[in-house]
């Protein structure tokens, strides 16, 4: 275990270590002897916490791969149910060939033969995709090239996992060792390489580590390219704009707003320019694709037996996200205490995912990092994670049942619909908590050693600008910062001088 002295931000404020607050975390901890001791070593060590996420990260990446080597020697190439019934699919190969990279057309400009006519992804994950296929060696049987490509991908992303990792753990100073949720997930391992999202992931954790330490342009560069290779990313500026509005860093805002907005712009124009008909494929793709896998649309859908037409459910899902951002806007703005940014983030993305008409299971990943640094709880989220595991495996063996013919092995639609609202119960679990943890900040394991907002930038310990209802109260939003009056915050939430 490190040293507390080499771990501490400073001397006055030492790493929290979860084992000895967290009952979860240190019952797990017996597996390598137990919550660090009064009496144990506490010499110097170079495996410091980050060091150690990050080594566990690259550690369940690796398993993660393990868990996909049926699919690698063969289920992936020989019939379409074995990589369902081995839970190991995975986008990567299939599109190698599919969306033309192992003919050497490039994405956007040359078009591809069949339905998709042009490659659906986002720009920057189409230039993620090719530099993968540029790395790739050309000859030998196709087959031999896809499970190459995969291993290619497969590198990259080891690199967005360290990052993410990295990034998790820094944000929040005082508690590197909640990067562990997102290094052990389960959920993350599983589904790290069926799709390219961990990329968009890396750069978004990256993001919100340079907002955490006050760099407001480096954070809207890095969500603007973030958006560029994914769209979610693009919401974490809303819980943004009305936290800025609550402490009146109007500035901040705009600095960051404009660096997104002109990242995406430098990566994105060159090809609107040149390929527009390419361009524009990922954002007809998604407003014309169908109720799909794991949404609740797809339920209704299936209950019920009428097709819900897809104009109609982009209008629904649209409105409801719109609510999230009205809901997300008043509680900032009448919490008792200002809400941290990361449990705002989590709230709109996950309410994105909910409403959203396609969930596919690597969606967790934009998630994972949020929830760890939102309720850096193991309890609640090892439950939210078993949840997605349970959808992770109902989605294969639903798969299998549809594509065994006759047969009909696998999971039948009820067997799905159940496991789909597992995972909805799940997520809108761990939003529960973390509301309960805004309206009774008390609550919050972040703030129970008297820290503000570790990963809020230039809103930690800021003094509230505009505040409704029961935060308007003066002793609820005293500020806290040099600029004013200090308050600490204790361990029961009110505030002591």
């Amino acid at each position: 275990m490190p040293s507390p002295e080499k771990t501490s931000v400073r001397q006055d404020q030492p790493v929290v270590c979860p084992t000895q607050r967290d009952e979860v975390a240190a019952a797990g901890s017996e597996v390598i002897g137990g919550p660090l001791g009064r009496w144990a070593w506490t010499g110097g060590s170079r495996l410091t916490p980050v060091r150690v996420v990050a080594l566990v990260a690259i550690g369940m990446f690796a398993l993660g791969m393990v868990q996909k080597i049926p699919c690698y020697d063969w289920a992936w190439f020989r019939g379409t149910s074995s990589q369902y019934t081995h839970a190991c699919y995975s986008d990567i190969p299939h599109l190698f060939l599919g969306r033309g990279f192992a003919d050497g057309l490039v994405p956007y400009f040359n078009r591809l033969s069949g339905d998709m006519e042009y490659l659906e992804y986002p720009v920057l994950t189409g230039l993620f995709m090719q530099v993968a296929a540029w790395l790739t060696p050309s000859g030998g049987s196709m087959q031999h090239r896809e499970q190459l490509y995969w291993m290619v991908n497969a590198g990259m992303l080891l690199i967005c996992t360290a990052v993410i990792a990295v990034c998790v753990s820094r944000t929040h100073r005082r508690r590197p060792w909640d990067g562990l949720l997102v290094a052990l997930a389960p959920a993350f391992a599983l589904t790290a390489t069926i799709n390219w999202d961990l990329f968009a992931v890396a750069l978004t954790a990256s993001a919100m580590l340079m907002w955490s330490r006050g760099r407001t342009l480096a954070f809207g560069i890095l969500i603007g390219l973030a958006t560029a290779a994914k769209f979610y990313p693009a919401l974490l500026l809303w819980p943004l704009l009305v936290l800025c509005v609550r402490a009146g860093k109007y500035r901040a805002f705009v600095v960051a707003a404009l660096g997104a907005a002109g990242s995406w712009l430098v990566v994105n124009l060159p090809v609107m320019l040149l390929a527009p008909e390419g361009w524009k494929k990922f954002y007809t793709f998604s407003e014309e694709r169908q109720v799909d896998f794991g949404s609740f649309w797809l339920i209704i859908t299936q209950r019920t037996g009428v097709a819900l037409e897809v104009e109609s459910v982009n209008t629904y899902a649209t409105l409801l996200v719109a609510l999230a951002c009205v809901g997300v806007a008043a509680l900032t703005l009448s919490a008792p205490r200002r809400p941290r940014f990361a449990q705002l983030a989590f709230l709109l993305v996950a309410a994105f995912i909910v409403t959203n008409k396609v969930y596919s299971p690597q969606y967790v990943l934009w998630l994972i990092p949020l929830a760890a640094l939102a309720r850096p709880r193991w309890r609640d989220f090892l439950i939210w994670q078993a949840c997605e595991v349970t959808y992770f495996l109902g989605i294969w063996m639903y798969l299998a049942y549809t594509t065994s013919g006759d047969k009909h092995q696998g999971l039948p639609p009820e067997g799905y619909q159940l496991a789909i609202a597992v995972h909805l119960l799940g997520t809108l679990y761990l939003c529960a908590v973390i509301l309960w943890d805004i309206l009774m900040p008390e609550r919050d394991v972040v703030r129970q050693d008297g820290s503000d907002d570790p990963s809020g930038g230039v809103l930690d310990r800021a003094p509230d600008r505009i505040v409704f209802g029961e935060a308007a109260r003066p002793a609820r939003h005293a500020a806290h910062t040099a600029e004013g009056p200090r308050v600490e915050w204790g361990t029961e939430g009110s505030p002591t001088a």
